[in-house]
């Protein structure tokens, strides 16, 4: 008695899932889909793309990779730096005389309040080098994409994308 209307349903259900499966196929080919004029420009004055035409994408996928990596990891000390600052805090409010368990490695030790905070004072000092190393990393992998693009499009105009 129910399997009818149970069949009804299912086909309903699958037909939505088709048509709005179609609609987003149908929005991302226009988001990619040049306009008529553009398409007339990029294709009157098409240009060859030599060697080192191609070897300068290259580098600029590399660097996107690389840009994109160092993010990563940049946001990853900045975690890290804000760990330890809470920890820091923390332990503002702990006795003096009170053992405190720091871990090193895949162990915890306990040491004295003094020894931890100096031990934190360490590491929050070294992470911040760290993110200031990398923050030199990222300024230069920047400078050297933007060079690239100016060469690119330079060259390319708008055939190519390298909006990242």
């Amino acid at each position: 008695m129910f399997a009818p209307f149970a069949r009804i349903v299912n086909i309903q259900i699958l037909e939505l899932w088709k048509s709005h499966a179609l609609l987003a196929q149908k929005s991302t080919m226009q988001r990619r889909m040049l306009s008529k004029e553009d398409e007339v420009t990029a294709g009157g004055d098409e240009k060859e793309v030599r060697r080192e035409d191609q070897d300068k994408i290259n580098r600029f996928s590399r660097l996107h990779q690389r840009e994109i990596s160092l993010e990563e990891e940049l946001k990853s000390k900045h975690k890290e730096k804000e760990d330890l600052d809470d920890v820091s805090n923390e332990l503002e409010l702990a006795d003096e005389d009170d053992l405190i368990p720091y871990k090193i490695g895949d162990s915890f030790i306990s040491l004295p309040l003094t020894e931890v905070q100096e031990m934190l004072s360490t590491s929050t000092e070294r992470i911040g080098e760290d993110v200031e190393r990398l923050e030199e990393k990222l300024t230069g992998v920047r400078e050297e994409m933007s060079q690239l693009k100016v060469d690119l499009y330079a060259r390319f105009g708008r055939s190519i994308n390298l909006e990242t």
